[in-house]
């Protein structure tokens, strides 16, 4: 099973959950939910048979109510799960979860020796090898995976490409090492190390790594009279659907929300009071500095990057700037933000003015289960009108540009993307804080998606579709003027 289908798979599972919330009866519909998907006798696309693929699916189906699956009760009904999920008060920690059901346990990860090998005599994979891993077997070369250090330099030294590296997709994508098999051969994520990056949940093809959605906490609220629910949409969301902004607005009153605010608005407060700071940390003698916009970055910084952390900037993400100005004009209203990444949900949760997070897909299932045309609402405006810097936030380079383009001295900085968190940017990241330079450059914005936010695990769009709509926007929007 492809990504895409992927994608497509637990779209449609988080469609049919909220078309289950207000069938009016929840749980039971709930319940029916792998069968409705694959009835008896119908066709069984990716496992064995189909008592296998409707246990697949019900593990979706909990994750999309909420629930880690490492643990659960596998003879618990998906009636009682839904029970629970809205009885609940407060979403679970820990963002990510793995369906067993769905890992297929993917051999380790390793170099290996193919049968393309011609044990040639010049042996250049043994004279690469400095941990003295390789022999030679029956004319073959043979690694000891208890010596081989996976430097790769067998590979490189093979003249016939015979010494391949077999990958774990999310153990490959994963750049901190947070990612390994436990003795059953099925992936586990230590979240002790974890920074939520959700480059495992792009990389699994199967769909095993699943985020624990909060969809149905959140449709609990905006049905609620008694609540008012106010939803803070991220920069990149404009580029993720062919309509205006100014619909899309209102395509997500209609699925509920009292309030649609732009998270713009916190970015421009980011733009400003980060290029302030970089005037003052240049004129103090600082050798550079780094952005904090990105979540997953201050997760990084957090928890494995500690030594870079004097030169990440202090000032706050943009979601920070606009919860709190949600917070100050709405004070008793339910903080919904519409996130591209997994790695927002943990920020958000760790947010006192965030009460839940909302990722694209989510949005799409909750519009399409709730038969809400886009194309069909009517335009709404913002009450403040955010500037084109802003809303270029979520696109690489356009964190850097907005400071830049704000600066004193337009001269003064000299910008270096990291476009991406790997651990070869990673190591370069460490080099700049023990070297404390940053070679030809003095600000260096970090985004931990390729391409940006829109690039995010949880977007539905293409990179080159979003920058195509979101140019649209970004055409007819203001620039930001520092007073």
């Amino acid at each position: 099973m492809g990504v895409t289908q992927s994608i497509e798979l637990k779209s449609e599972i988080l469609e049919r959950i909220v078309e289950a919330f207000f069938s009016g009866n929840f749980e039971e519909n709930a319940r029916l939910i792998p069968y409705k998907m694959r009835p008896k006798g119908s066709d069984v696309p990716y496992r064995c048979c189909i008592y296998k693929e409707r246990a697949v699916l019900k593990e979706r189906v909990k994750a999309g109510l909420g629930f880690a699956l490492e643990e659960d009760d596998e003879t618990k009904l998906l009636s009682t799960y839904a029970s629970e999920a809205l009885s609940r008060t407060s979403p679970e920690p820990d963002p990510l979860t793995v369906l067993d059901a769905a890992c297929v346990g993917c051999v380790p990860s390793r170099i290996y020796v193919t049968d393309l090998c011609q044990g040639c005599v010049a042996r250049p994979c043994q004279s690469a090898c400095k941990f003295g891993a390789i022999s030679m077997v029956d004319g073959k070369s043979k690694i000891d995976g208890s010596k081989c250090k996976n430097c790769k330099m067998c590979m490189k030294a093979c003249p016939y490409n015979a010494i391949v590296k077999l990958a774990v997709p999310c153990e490959d994508a994963c750049p901190v090492g947070a990612i390994s098999k436990d003795e059953n051969n099925i992936t586990r994520i230590d979240y002790d190390m974890c920074i939520t990056c959700g480059k495992c949940v792009s990389a699994c093809p199967f769909g095993a790594v699943h985020e624990k959605s909060q969809i149905v906490d959140i449709m609990k609220n905006i049905i609620d009279p008694d609540k008012k629910t106010v939803a803070m949409i991220a920069p990149s969301i404009a580029g993720q659907y062919d309509c205006s902004l100014y619909k899309l607005k209102s395509a997500i009153k209609k699925s509920g929300f009292d309030e649609v605010i732009e998270v713009a608005q916190g970015a421009d407060i980011t733009t400003l009071n980060e290029a302030e700071e970089f005037e003052e940390r240049m004129k103090d003698g600082a050798p550079f500095m780094t952005t904090s916009c990105c979540a997953g970055y201050n997760n990084l910084t957090a928890m494995h990057l500690k030594d870079i952390q004097e030169f990440k900037s202090a000032t706050g993400t943009p979601l920070f700037y606009t919860s709190r100005i949600v917070r100050e004009k709405f004070p008793n209203a339910v903080s919904v933000f519409i996130s591209p990444c997994v790695a927002k949900r943990k920020e958000g949760m760790a947010n006192d003015n965030v009460d839940y997070v909302m990722n694209y897909q989510e949005l799409s299932a909750l519009l399409k289960g709730r038969k809400i045309s886009i194309e069909e609402c009517s335009e709404e405006q913002f009450d403040k009108t955010s500037s084109r810097q802003a809303r270029n936030f979520g696109v690489t380079g356009g964190v850097a540009e907005a400071v830049q383009s704000v600066l004193k001295d337009k001269n003064l900085a000299k910008p270096y993307i990291i476009d991406g968190l790997t651990k070869e940017t990673i190591k370069e990241l460490k080099k700049f804080a023990k070297d404390r330079n940053c070679p030809d450059c003095n600000l260096v914005e970090v985004m931990c998606c390729e391409g940006g936010c829109i690039g995010g695990n949880a977007t539905v769009s293409t990179q080159k579709d979003a920058k195509k709509q979101l140019k649209v926007l970004l055409d007819e929007s203001p620039d930001l003027e520092r007073e």
